[in-house]
Formats: C-alpha cells, sequence, structure tokens
C-alpha cells in the first residue's frame, strides 16, 4: 500500500521518466494564484452528539473542487469538500467517534490522528486500509493533558492524497487555557499546491520523489498571501502548521520577536521569548504570540530560505516568500503579557532502553536513469517485518542518526517525546526548551537523542515525514508490548 506509479522514484524509472522529462513536466504550470485576500476562516467539523462530552461526526473523503485560480476549476480531494480539510476541535476527556467513509475513487484511504496517543488500531495505519466505499468508525477517548495543535492525514498512499487535499487541524483545548483570551487563536494551516495549466494537480516530477514535493505556491489556510488585520500595539496567538510534504519553513515576523508558547504536544512549561525566526519542518507545529509593536503599516510573515539539502536538478531557487501579512491600523492598543508559566512538565527519567535508528539511502542506475531508495537502517519499509520492540509504560532513549546529505524530519506514532540533545560534528548541544514534540528534525549527519515512553501496547510506525520518503520506503514499524 505504501507506493503507488508516479510517486516514488523507482516507479518513475519503471516508467521511463528522467531528469530532462521531470523538468518538462513542470514546465507548463500556473505560475500565478492572486494574493492578498482576507485570511479564510477555516471550515469546522460539527459535532453531532449532543452529549456533553462526546464528539460524534462523519468525515467522506472523496473528489471535489475548488478555485485556486480564477476561472479555473481543480480537480482534488476532500474532506466533506472543504479546502482546506474540516477543523476539528475537541476538549481533553471527550468520548471522540468519528464515521470514516472512503469515497476515493480506486484507492485505498485511513485517517491518521497524528500525534495524538490513542490505541494501535485506532491510529489510522496502513495495515488498517479502509477499502474504496467502505466505512470504518474511529474511537478513542481525547487524553487528559494533551491540548494542543495535532492534525490528521491519511496513512499509506499518504503523499499523493496529502497533495491532492487531504490534511486538516485537529485541535484539543483545554478546560483551563492560562493564555489570556485577549490573544485570541489565529490557526494558519500551511500548505502549498502545483497546478497545471489547466487546473489540475500536478503529478510529483522525478524531482518531487527524490527530495519530497515542495509545491510551487505556498497556501496559509487554502490562500495564497492573505491578510489579516490588527490594532498597532496588540499581541495575538498564532497556531502554526507545517502540513506539506517536504517544505521546510524558517520563518520570522518581519521586524518582530516571537515567544513560543507551543510546540507539537501542546504548551511548554515556560514561554521562551524573544525568538527572532522558527524553523518548522515537515509536520511540525507550533503555537507563538507575536507583540504588534509598530504604529502603522504591514509586518509580513515570512518564509526564508533554508538549506535542507538537495539531489538531482531542478532545485528551487533560494528566496524569501511572504506566507502572511498583517495590517495594523485604528487605536493603539495595550500589550497582552503571556504568563511566565503555562504548564507543568517533567523531564522523562533515567531510561531503561537504548535503540538507535539510521536514516540512509541507496544511489543506483537502472534502464539509463538514477535509482534512489530511501532507508531506516539499511531497510525500506515491510510491514510484515517487526523492526524494534519495545515494553509499553518504559522510558527509552532513542538515537536518531541522519548519515545522508539531506534533512529527514523523524515521526513516530503513539504519543510524543522530549528532545535531550542534538549532535553534529562531535559538538554536543543540549535542547534549550522542555516540550512535547512528535517530530523533530535531523539535518545532515547529525544526531538527534529523544526520550519516550509508549504508553500502551500495540503496533506503531516510525518514519521520515518528508512523504514522498516515507511512501518510498522510510519507514519502521515498532512493536510496543
Amino acid at each position: 500500500m505504501h507506493s503507488m506509479p508516479g510517486m516514488n522514484v523507482k516507479d518513475m524509472v519503471m516508467h521511463g521518466m528522467n531528469m530532462a522529462e521531470s523538468a518538462a513536466a513542470a514546465g507548463s504550470r500556473i505560475r500565478d494564484l492572486p494574493t492578498g485576500k482576507p485570511l479564510p476562516e477555516l471550515a469546522r467539523l460539527t459535532n453531532t452528539s449532543g452529549e456533553n462530552g462526546v464528539f460524534e461526526a462523519v468525515l467522506e473523503a472523496g473528489p471535489a473542487s475548488h478555485e485556486f485560480a480564477p476561472g479555473v476549476v481543480t480537480p482534488l480531494l476532500a474532506y466533506n469538500n472543504a479546502v482546506p480539510g474540516m477543523m476539528i476541535e475537541v476538549i481533553e476527556g471527550d468520548k471522540f467517534k468519528v464515521t470514516f467513509r472512503n469515497r476515493i475513487p480506486g484507492q485505498l484511504s485511513t485517517i491518521h490522528w497524528h500525534g495524538l496517543e490513542i490505541p494501535a488500531d485506532q491510529d489510522g495505519n496502513p495495515m488498517h486500509p479502509v477499502a474504496r466505499g467502505a466505512d470504518r468508525d474511529y474511537e478513542f477517548t481525547i487524553p487528559t493533558g494533551s491540548a494542543g495543535s495535532y492534525w490528521y492525514h491519511p496513512h499509506g498512499l499518504t503523499g499523493q492524497q496529502v497533495y491532492c487535499g487531504l490534511a486538516a487541524p485537529f485541535i484539543v483545548r483545554s478546560k483551563s487555557d492560562p493564555l489570556p483570551p485577549e490573544l485570541g487563536d489565529t490557526v494558519l494551516f500551511i500548505s502549498t499546491i502545483s497546478l497545471n495549466a489547466d487546473g489540475s494537480i500536478a503529478e510529483n516530477t522525478l524531482a518531487d520523489a527524490m527530495n519530497g514535493r515542495e509545491g510551487d505556491h505556498v497556501l496559509v489556510n487554502g490562500a495564497k498571501q492573505p491578510v489579516i488585520s490588527a490594532a498597532p500595539g496588540s499581541s495575538r496567538r498564532f497556531r502554526l502548521y507545517n502540513a506539506t510534504s517536504a517544505r521546510f519553513l524558517r520563518l520570522s515576523f518581519e521586524s518582530h520577536d516571537m515567544t513560543l508558547v507551543g510546540t507539537d504536544g501542546g504548551l511548554i512549561a515556560a514561554p521562551a521569548r524573544g525568538l527572532k525566526e522558527l524553523l518548522l519542518a515537515p509536520a511540525e507545529r507550533a503555537e507563538i504570540v507575536v507583540d504588534f509593536h509598530v504604529a502603522k503599516g504591514p509586518v509580513a510573515l515570512l518564509a526564508m530560505p533554508y538549506e535542507r539539502g538537495w539531489m538531482g536538478g531542478d532545485k528551487p531557487a533560494s528566496e524569501t516568500l511572504t506566507l502572511l501579512t498583517v495590517f495594523l491600523s485604528g487605536p493603539a492598543q495595550s500589550l497582552t503579557q503571556v504568563p511566565e508559566r503555562l504548564r507543568e512538565i517533567a523531564a522523562l527519567g533515567a531510561p531503561m532502553a537504548t535503540k538507535r535508528i539510521e536514516f540512509g539511502e541507496n544511489m543506483g542506475m537502472a534502464n539509463g536513469a538514477m535509482t534512489m531508495d530511501f532507508l531506516i537502517d539499511g531497510k525500506t519499509f515491510d510491514m510484515n517485518r517487526i523492526d524494534l520492540t519495545s515494553r509499553a509504560g518504559d522510558v527509552e532513549l532513542w538515537e536518531i542518526a541522519n548519515t545522508t546529505d539531506m534533512d529527514h524530519p523523524f515521526h513516530i506514532h503513539g504519543g510524543q517525546f522530549q528532545i535531550v540533545e542534538r549532535e553534529i560534528g562531535g559538538k554536543i548541544t543540549p535542547n534549550p526548551v522542555l516540550a512535547w514534540k512528535d517530530t523533530v528534525n535531523t539535518s545532515s549527519k547529525e544526531t538527534v537523542r529523544i526520550k519516550m515512553r509508549q504508553a500502551t501496547a500495540g503496533l506503531r510506525m516510525y518514519h521520515c515525514h518528508i512523504l514522498e520518503h516515507e511512501d518510498a520506503g522510510m519507514m519502521g514499524m515498532l512493536n510496543v508490548v
């Protein structure tokens, strides 16, 4: 289930696509989309339960259409016809039940509830595919203490189904949020899209398959370079999602510092103030607060150049992109203070076991074209093979070593972990922020050490979250006993 024609390097070689053909395939694209429209409000999935503490709904994945370019209809995939997908909002402790209807023509699918600590058989793994035309209920309880910014997407034909539109935010709210309500709560769901001249979504080129699909256009809540308004002197809370297949987002708010208040697994223990920039690898999330201190004028959220490594040709130009513009106008307001303490987070204790995994690549030639295998511990994914075994409840130290020439974000299912330290070139740097994470970037030739504790038994996946690499086999199976 983890590959299909047109998605990875081996498939492209089998179908005879070389680098020149790959470049030609990218030549007839829509290069301009409308900008400057108001930030779209994300559609919310309606709770049909009517019972306190219970969330019930139906999510249907199937064909839809949308006009990204005026007068040009783009066929895509969507949850309940929403572009981006339906945002889900629940409260810690809620009983959650969603009926998933797969109406994608000719394809299996699942829903992976990315980052949530839930039973393995409810996690949307590729071992539990939902056939085209079939329905499946996902049922679990939202864990206490899990308030944070999660998301959901397929797992299996991940890359193609995500870049065709199947991804959306999943917000778990606390019954008592320590952040002042005056900050608001603005969701910025960042994705990318590549469109052919006729409006259809472009298939991956060979460069996309090798490096991951960065996309021609970066969208925020489905719009290119949208705008919002704010009062000068005001403070605003943003939830940032990197929901792209492979684009690394080195973010800054033009001339403004950021205060980091949350990561993948929710609020951090204490705010990290004075940040000039913030790197979000694919699948990472962050919550920040920005104080808009200037009296007037636009303030841009920028994605600055980042060297993540590249194989082959068609390397995108390094440039600074405007993702969002905040227009400041009206009477000045007073800044809203962020509390000095946000949450109690206890550092995980001494590990009872140590594991090491290694990201690798294997380049070769076939039929006159370059081939590439994406590996973990020298192997490509096999659904019938157990790669590692852990005991439920044990704290473990994992070393994630990246021996390749490009960055690879590591993601594991089943819960959150704490980053301990990073090592590159013999230099060890302790992680400065105590936080819960489910995705961490490993840069080229870097080793990242994390502590984690899998709470429940079952089969869990771990993989690179560059979706094309995941689909091409950069994934392993963890058996928690």
